[in-house]
Formats: structure tokens, C-alpha cells, sequence
């Protein structure tokens, strides 16, 4: 054959393999192709029986058009279709392609069966059958498999299987289907699906519907699909899920339920104004010792449906309670913000609002009552786990604005794999625990138990804590089971698992040249010659920055400002050679510079009344940056030593775009910053640009990084619109890995980011499209590759560890889970006693000095500082004032409660940030933080010190009356002086 020719071939397969997906049947064709080989056509059979037809003609197609080729392979695939009754797509490989409206008005016809499919299935199916056959819409095969799923898995399944088949005719079976619907007397259905009701049997009435016809068509099936509780219907722009999908493969759809396409339980069927819940066989499963009252962990892989179960188990829990004359109290717990807001609007309220009342408290919230308020006027409570356990203390030590585990009955914890040492899930349950051992006295003493509440658990992944060996991995997962008490750990049957995804590690090669990293490791070695360091490992490298780390922390120690301030300046450039390793090394420059111009901007600020002394050695470095800025800025532009890891990234996306009609994806990267830059990166490609890749970058609330945090508010945006389509590519921290609702992905790419078995389990599942992929990228110092393989060891360790529990004698479980509560509750006991030791502040304020980390200059002792709301430590003497100045930082502009921060406090000698300057109550208290200052206890200096709690110093509280006072006496003399 013409190699031109059989390029050309393939290239009309390719180009027609989404609309072959859907058209050719697997199981008809596959025996007729001469050309694969019985080894290839047998897993393709396998495929199909695993992962269904349409996964399946993917392979079948990749095996037709891999080289070499047989001679005649096209002709002899063309005939494998006709003859396998696929007629259909052996048109569209041919080009003998239907006309645009017609093939638009046949899509439409496919489309209104499926939103009618639930009632269709309710047609005679042997009578329909014989007649379809007859009118050529189905071939003999055809024929005897809808007779054979009907006999062995009854009418409607054979009903299923006749509709599959059907739709993949040529143009034109429709109106023939609806003649045979009129023929055999299915008046409902017939009318149902366009057909006239004047029409007589004897009519010629076969038109099929037109463009023109569809509002009314549509509006027909909207009133259908109504009577059957779907919700918002639009027929023809929303996604249909698995359960109505006619080209997907009736082996995954054995259930009668609906499901999602991203292969997690059924989004239920449901008008807005019902709230009933169907679970699928599986989902029932794991479910049912809960149902039964008891404490158990529900482990299912992400996109499982976990927390529809949990909605359902909630609805059982409080409807059994009600039957029985008894209130019902339960509480949700999560362990990030935006979750409490997900699973409130999204599952607990839609389902349960019309029967009970559901409320949801974060730090977000704006309500104005107690959560002791809202626990009594709720019966369905989500909230973060801290809220819950700060009002469990405050009962514990007998406030009147407390909860007791007794006012619940139910607990739901999500993500209950951080049930474990030193975790806000874990004090909840030490709590539960230690009042279920003492019950288990009272009843010995013969007196009244403690009503405790049930405890459900969720995960995707428990992990194996580190683990090496089997023994250990088993013992980490009871650990957890003991901590939540569970009965039993539930998971999906091994032969209902969600398929594996395609898991790709791309590895990259080292720059053959990298001037640009060459000039920094320059600087950095022009920094150690004059800092007199001799570091012992490789620049940029995680040891290094340790070890720079390490070298700060002793300097401030000792005073040694020359080597305290070159190691903060070596770990800049240690950041910005990993910069230039993960993203653009413009992206690098662009951070070093910032930094730069901000540090200089702190030495020379012209606004400052007060001149900041620059010392010889930071005057060295600012010298030496400026040198290289110029050599650094023209490297950082050429795009020939840009590193091998992003154009590995921009190949896979590319790819991944190119070759889906509809990609949806998701980048996770290391930090903050890189997740910035890549977003950045992208928007300003032009080429993901002519593709269609519209992108958005979501990372984490917390404000420990220099970079601006992102609210909760901000990551629902991006969220949403990631949901909606307005962006269909997430670059993305480890914040969205876990919890976060994110819609279906259908790649995944890590880009240099591994950290444990757990993680690696929550981000591939957000790949929840059926023919979706996980992609690793090496970046250079990363060891991602390696890591992964560790994953991998554990994830099948854990899998393992998992069924052996489950395979456990009862009373060998109930043994050792009982040996690790009382263990547990030991250990806590000794916990408590060394926090009541250290929490006792024996050292007097006195005793206590600080110093300037970066000048070292005395700034106060411990008796000038004073506690607000036992967290803030200001100091307001006069004395303190003289040696700040203030600076405005726009970050901080943010109101909490009583208090707002609307500037930064530095050090007036050397510009050193020593906190913020705080209103409280229209008084302006300098706040200070620990980390900024060298602190001196006793005569001994304590370098790393980042927490005031780990102080053993009792602050007094500030005086706000005495303060005010002595401020509106100070305000009255000024008046009378003037």
C-alpha cells in the first residue's frame, strides 16, 4: 500500500475515533478484523468486560491503526464494520458522511431517548425486539444478545441493551422506532417521544422530528422527566450520566441507579422539591452497620459517593429517632473552611431541608448566635472539628456555653484518617473514649451510662503511617479504627473497584547548559567566602537550604549579624534556583529582584523620619545582587536554557487538549509561588491560548507563607468556574487535593510535587472521568519518581493491610482495639500531665528579654508586654514606641472581631519587622511577634523560638480600662494646654 494512502487512513480514523467511540460495538466487530492478533483481541475482550465498550473501541482502535500495516487492513476494517452491523461508523470512515442537519437532528434524536430512557425501559421488550429486527434497526446478533439480556437479567435490562443498539443506526431509525412503539400499542411511550395522538393505527405518521420541533419536544420530555423527580433537565445542553448514557457499555451499568460520569455514586434523581436518596448496591453495602447503629469507617476511593452515603445514614439515623419518640442531633465534622460550605449546599441541604433543619458554622460564618445556640435549634450541624472541640471544653469546664458529646447522637468526621496523634479529630474522640471506658464502670457500679453518640468515619485513603512492613501498615490502620472506635472498617468489594487510571512518569534531563542557576551559585559562593561558611552539600538542594536555616538560627544566637543576615539572603537564592528548576527562569529573577527592591526599599525608604543604618555586610550583598541583576535579567529571557520539566509540562498539556474533546485538568504543584507563576505562564503562551485552555491557579488560606493567602470566598470562585467551564485548567497547591469538591478532571498531571501514599490517592482521584490519566513530572532535586514508587508500595500495602483486617476473628479485633484505646487514653493521661507542667507559667515576665533578631539591639523585657484575648501580645509602653517605626502593609487590611492590623512595626535601627500595629477598641497596641526577636530566658538565649506558647511565661492581660483612662487623661491636659 501507498505509505501516503495509509497515512491518510489513519488520519480519518483519528480524526473520527470520538464519534467511532460511540457508534461501533465492540463485541460485534472485534471477531471479523483478520489483521489484530488473538493475544491483542483477547485483552481487548477483556477490556470490554472490565471497563466497558467505549473504553474498549479505543483500544480496538489504536490496535487497528498501529504500524506496520497489513496489506488491505483499511478495506478489511470497513468490511468488520458492515458486517458486524456497525454500518453506521463504516460510513464515517468512508466519508460518506450525512448531511450537517441531518447528522445535528440524529444527535438530537440520541439525545431525547436518553432523557427518556427511564421510561422506555418499561416497554414490552421481547414484542419491540422481534419488531425492530424486523425493520432491519438490528441485526441477528443484535438480536439474540437483547433476547439473552432479557432472559437472564429481565425486560428492562434487555430494554437497555435494544436502546444501546438502536441509536448507533444510520440516520433515520428514529422515526421508525416511534412507528414501531405506535404498531405495538406502547400509546404512552409512543406519545411520549413525539408521535401524534390523532394518529391511527392504520397512519402513515413516521416524520421524524426537525429542528423546528424541538421546544415542544423538549418541553415534552422536560414534563417526563419531572414525573420521574429528574431535576432541571435541559435536553439538549446538559451532560447525561452513565445510567442514560445509550453509548456506554451496559456491563457498567448493571444497577438500575443512576451514576456520575466520573464513575462515583449516582448524582440522585431528584426535583427540587423532594428529597429522597438512592444509594447503589455497593453504596448500600458499606452503609449497613451504620444503619444498624454501629460506629464504623466507610473507606471508598475518591468520587465514591462517601458523603452522599453519609447523607443518607444521617437521614435514617434522625427518622429512626423520630419513630421512636426520640430527638436526634448530628453533627458533621471537616477539617478545612470551604468544606463546611461544600457539603452544607451541596449534600446535606438539598436532600434533608425539607424534613430537618441543617445549619453549617465555620470561622467564615457571620452568624450572630452561639454554636451552643445553633447546636440546640439544629438538627443537622456541619462545622470545622476546632469549633466543636473549643465548645466541648468550654463544657468540660462547666461554662454555660458549652456542648457535651451526650447533646449529640450521631458524629460524622470527614477525612477521619487524621484521627491520629496530636489532630483536633483525635482530642473529640480521646474525649468520646475516655467517657465509653468510664461507662464501662458506671455499668459495673450499677449505675446510669453516659449516652454517647454514634461515630461514622470517611476516608478515601487511611494510609499506613510511614510503613515498611505489612505488620506495621495493619497496625496504623487499627490504630485509627481504635481512635474511632469503629466496629468495622468498610470498603468496596474487591471486583466492584474503580478502574486503574493511566499512570504516566515523565522524566526529564539536566540543562546541557544553565547560565542563568550558573551567575547564582556564583553569588552564593561570593556570599560563603564573605560570611566565612563553608556549606557541605549541593546548592539548591533541600539539604542546603536545612543547613542555611540552621546556620540563621545560630548567628541570631550569637549575636553574628555578618552571617545571620548573609544565611537569610542565601536562602532567597536557594528559592530562586528551585524557581528557575520549576518554572520560568524569568519567573525566578522576577522573585529575586522583588525581594530585593523590598529590602532596599526598607534601608532607604524616603518617607521614613528616621534613617535606617545599612551595614557594611547587607551594603555587600545589595552591591553584589545589583552586579548580576543585569547578566541575570538578559539569561532569565532566553528561552534556550529553559529548563527540561516545563516543556515537558507544556507538551502534556498540549497534548492532553489537543487530543480530548473536552479537556478538564488539573496541575499540582510544590508552592504557592510556582502555582502563581505557572498560571501565569500559561495565560501569557499563546499556544494554550489557540487551544483552548483557559486557566486559574487555587492554593491555600493560611498567611504562614509570604505569599497572599487566598480567602475562602476566592476559592470558590475558582471553583465554580472550574465547575461551569470558564476554566478548564486548575494549577493548584496540595489545598485542593483532599475534600474539595472539584468537578470531574480527566487528567491529572503532579508537576514535581510527591508526598505520601495518601495524597498520591486523593489526587489521583480527582481524575474521575473514565478515560482520564495521571501524569508525573520530574523536576530537577524533586526525586518524584522514586517517591511514587514508595507511593505505590504503600497504596498496595495499605489495600492488603485493609481486607486482612477485615478477615479478622471479631473477638482478635475487639482485643486489640480495645489494648490500643486504653493505651491511647494512657498516653494522653501522661500528655496532659506534662501540658499542665509546661502550662504552668512559673517564670516571671521579669526574667524574660527580647532582643532585635537582625540588629540585636535590647528591645524590651517580659514585664512591658500584656496579653489581649489570650492570643495577642502588645507591648504599649512609651519607651517601646521610640524604637518602631510603622509601615503600611496593604495584606493585612482585614477586620477580626474587636481588632484590625493595618500595618507592619519594624525595627527603627535596622528595619527589621518585629509585627503589626493593632487596633483594639480604638486604641493602637503594637502586637509583637516571637519569631522576629532573639529571645533571652534566664541568662539563655533561644534562638528558635516561632510560638509564644512555648514560653513558659505567664503575660498579664492588658488592661484595656486602665489604658483607656490613662490615654483620655493624657488627651485632657493636651486640651487645657492648648
Amino acid at each position: 500500500m501507498d505509505p501516503d494512502t495509509d497515512e491518510v487512513y489513519v488520519s480519518l480514523i483519528e480524526n473520527f475515533r470520538p464519534r467511532l467511540k460511540k457508534l461501533i460495538m465492540v463485541d460485534q466487530v472485534l471477531g471479523l478484523i483478520p489483521f489484530i492478533e488473538m493475544e491483542q483481541k483477547e485483552r481487548i475482550g477483556q477490556k470490554v468486560r472490565n471497563e466497558g465498550n467505549s473504553s474498549a473501541v479505543d483500544f480496538l482502535i489504536s490496535a487497528v491503526i498501529k504500524k506496520p500495516h497489513s496489506p488491505g487492513w483499511f478495506t478489511a476494517f470497513v468490511d468488520a464494520l458492515v458486517n458486524g452491523g456497525c454500518g453506521h461508523a463504516a460510513d464515517y470512515v468512508q466519508l460518506k458522511l450525512p448531511e450537517p442537519e441531518v447528522e445535528a437532528e440524529n444527535d438530537y434524536c440520541v439525545r431525547l431517548i436518553e432523557v427518556l430512557s427511564p421510561n422506555l425501559l418499561d416497554m414490552n421488550t421481547d414484542q419491540v425486539c422481534v419488531h425492530c429486527f424486523s425493520e432491519k434497526l438490528l441485526t441477528e446478533d443484535d438480536k439474540d444478545r437483547i433476547e439473552a439480556e432479557t432472559k437472564n437479567q429481565g425486560p428492562r435490562n434487555g430494554a437497555r441493551e435494544l436502546l444501546r443498539r438502536i441509536v448507533r443506526c444510520r440516520p433515520g431509525w428514529f422515526s421508525a422506532f416511534l412507528n414501531i412503539l405506535r404498531q405495538t400499542e406502547h400509546k404512552y411511550l409512543y406519545e411520549l417521544t413525539g408521535g401524534s395522538p390523532d394518529c391511527d393505527k392504520q397512519g402513515s405518521d413516521k416524520k421524524t422530528l426537525s429542528p423546528k420541533d424541538k421546544p415542544e419536544a423538549a418541553a415534552a420530555a422536560a414534563e417526563s422527566c419531572d414525573s420521574l423527580g429528574f431535576m432541571e433537565i435541559s435536553v439538549t445542553e446538559e451532560p447525561m450520566d452513565e445510567s442514560t448514557d445509550l453509548y456506554t457499555s451496559n456491563e457498567l451499568q448493571k444497577s438500575s441507579e443512576p451514576s456520575q460520569p466520573d464513575g462515583s455514586s449516582l448524582e440522585v434523581a431528584r426535583s427540587p422539591d423532594k428529597d429522597e436518596i438512592t444509594l447503589r448496591d455497593y453504596q448500600m453495602d458499606v452503609a449497613r452497620p451504620a444503619l444498624e447503629g454501629k460506629n464504623i469507617i466507610i473507606c471508598l476511593p475518591t468520587g465514591s459517593g462517601k458523603t452522599r452515603v453519609a447523607v443518607y445514614i444521617t437521614r435514617k439515623h434522625l427518622d429512626s429517632r423520630k419513630a421512636r419518640g426520640e430527638s436526634g442531633k448530628v453533627v458533621v465534622l471537616v477539617n478545612k473552611v470551604p468544606l463546611v460550605e461544600q457539603h452544607y449546599s451541596a449534600e446535606f441541604l438539598p436532600f434533608l431541608k425539607h424534613t430537618y433543619k441543617v445549619e453549617r458554622v465555620s470561622g467564615d460564618s457571620q452568624l450572630k448566635i452561639s454554636f451552643t445556640e445553633i447546636v440546640k435549634s439544629n438538627d443537622i450541624i456541619i462545622c470545622t472539628a476546632q469549633i466543636l472541640e473549643n465548645y466541648l471544653e468550654r463544657a468540660n469546664k462547666g461554662d454555660d456555653e458549652g456542648v457535651n458529646l451526650s447533646d449529640l447522637t450521631l458524629i460524622i468526621i470527614d477525612e477521619c484518617h487524621h484521627t491520629q496523634k496530636g489532630g483536633v479529630y483525635n482530642h473529640i474522640m480521646m474525649r468520646y473514649l475516655k467517657q465509653k471506658h468510664k461507662n464501662k464502670r458506671l455499668m459495673k457500679e450499677h449505675k446510669e451510662p453516659v449516652p454517647l453518640p454514634q461515630i461514622l468515619g470517611l476516608t478515601a485513603s487511611p494510609g499506613v503511617g510511614g510503613a515498611t512492613k505489612m505488620e506495621k501498615a495493619e497496625e496504623h490502620i487499627l490504630r485509627i479504627c481504635a481512635n474511632l472506635d469503629a466496629s468495622k472498617i468498610m470498603t468496596r468489594s474487591t471486583g466492584e473497584s474503580k478502574k486503574e487510571q493511566k499512570k504516566i512518569i515523565v522524566s526529564v534531563e539536566d540543562r546541557r547548559e544553565d547560565p542563568f542557576g550558573d551567575v547564582i551559585k556564583k553569588i552564593m559562593t561570593a556570599i560563603h567566602e564573605h560570611a566565612e561558611l563553608s556549606p557541605t552539600c549541593d546548592l539548591g538542594s533541600q539539604n542546603y537550604e536545612q543547613w542555611v536555616v540552621q546556620r540563621e538560627r545560630q548567628a541570631a544566637k550569637d549575636e553574628n549579624q555578618k552571617v545571620r543576615v548573609c544565611a537569610e539572603h542565601l536562602r532567597q537564592y536557594s528559592e530562586s534556583l528551585n524557581l528557575s528548576n520549576t518554572i520560568r527562569m524569568q519567573d525566578a529573577f522576577g522573585f529575586l529582584n522583588k525581594y530585593y527592591a523590598e529590602e532596599l526599599k526598607k534601608k532607604t525608604a524616603p518617607e521614613e523620619e528616621h534613617k535606617i543604618q545599612i551595614t557594611d555586610t547587607e551594603r555587600f550583598l545589595f552591591t553584589l545582587f545589583q552586579e548580576n541583576k543585569n547578566k541575570l535579567e538578559t539569561l532569565a529571557e532566553n528561552p534556550e536554557y529553559e529548563n527540561d520539566s516545563l516543556s515537558k509540562l507544556r507538551a502534556k498539556i498540549l497534548y492532553e487538549f489537543s487530543s480530548r474533546e473536552a479537556a478538564r485538568g488539573i496541575v499540582f504543584t510544590k508552592t504557592r509561588r510556582s502555582a502563581i507563576a505557572l498560571n501565569q505562564w500559561i495565560q501569557e503562551n499563546t499556544k494554550f491560548a489557540d487551544i483552548g485552555v483557559k486557566s486559574a491557579y487555587v492554593i491555600g488560606g493560611g498567611d504562614q507563607s509570604v505569599v497572599k493567602p487566598m480567602t475562602s470566598a476566592e476559592q470558590k470562585d475558582v471553583l465554580k468556574k472550574f465547575g461551569n467551564g470558564d476554566v478548564n485548567l486548575l494549577i493548584a497547591t496540595t489545598v485542593a487535593e483532599e475534600g474539595l469538591d472539584i468537578p470531574a478532571c480527566n487528567f491529572v498531571i503532579r508537576y514535581g510535587l510527591v508526598t505520601n501514599e495518601i495524597a498520591m490517592i486523593q489526587a489521583q482521584g480527582r481524575g474521575r472521568a473514565e478515560d482520564s490519566s495521571y501524569t508525573l513530572v520530574e523536576v530537577k532535586n524533586s526525586g518524584v519518581a522514586e517517591k511514587e514508587c514508595v507511593n505505590e508500595y504503600r497504596k498496595n500495602m495499605m489495600n492488603k493491610a485493609i481486607q486482612k483486617i477485615k478477615t479478622m476473628k471479631e473477638e482478635d479485633y475487639k482485643k486489640r482495639i480495645n489494648e490500643f484505646q486504653i493505651q491511647a487514653i494512657m498516653e494522653e493521661k501522661v500528655r496532659l500531665v506534662k501540658k499542665k507542667q509546661k502550662d504552668i507559667k512559673n517564670e516571671s515576665p521579669s526574667n524574660v528579654k527580647f532582643s532585635c533578631r537582625s540588629c540585636s539591639k535590647y528591645v524590651c523585657s517580659g514585664e512591658d508586654i500584656q496579653i489581649i484575648e489570650n492570643m495577642h501580645r502588645v507591648n504599649v509602653t512609651s519607651q517601646f514606641r521610640k524604637l518602631f517605626i510603622q509601615r503600611e502593609n496593604i495584606t493585612l487590611l482585614e477586620r477580626l472581631l474587636d481588632y484590625e492590623t493595618n500595618g507592619v512595626i519594624a525595627c527603627k535601627d535596622c528595619g527589621q519587622g518585629w509585627g503589626s500595629m493593632m487596633m483594639y477598641k480604638g486604641i493602637e497596641c503594637p502586637c509583637l511577634h516571637v519569631k522576629n526577636f532573639v529571645v533571652n530566658l534566664n541568662g539563655k538565649k533561644i534562638s528558635k523560638c516561632t510560638k509564644w506558647n512555648e514560653l513558659p511565661v505567664k503575660f498579664p492581660d492588658f488592661d484595656y480600662a486602665e489604658h483607656a483612662s490613662n490615654m483620655s487623661d493624657g488627651s485632657d491636659d493636651e486640651d487645657e494646654a492648648m
